[in-house]
């Protein structure tokens, strides 16, 4: 069964601002509260319970997608050219 994606309406805040949070949170290792500073330092003030109600409902699509795009274990890698120097 496939769930409708969430709905921004209604949210005080853009879609794009809510995004950068959540992605945020989920690419990098932050915690809410240094997002909420993050925001800040351009200008957009954001608590850190927002962020983390933001996460907890738009934050299953973001990880999915970038779960997605990362390489694998066992992706097979192809170089195209190797160079190695052993002892000079």
């Amino acid at each position: 069964m496939v769930s409708a994606p969430p709905s921004y309406r209604g949210h005080r805040y853009p879609v794009e601002v809510i995004s950068h949070c959540v992605w945020l949170y989920f690419r990098f290792p932050l915690s809410f509260r240094e997002v909420e500073e993050l925001m800040l330092q351009r200008g957009i003030l954001v608590s850190h319970e927002t962020v983390r109600r933001w996460c907890a409902k738009f934050g299953q699509a973001y990880a999915n997608g970038l779960r997605r795009r990362h390489a694998r274990p066992g992706d097979k890698w192809h170089l195209d050219e190797v160079f190695v120097k052993i002892n000079g």
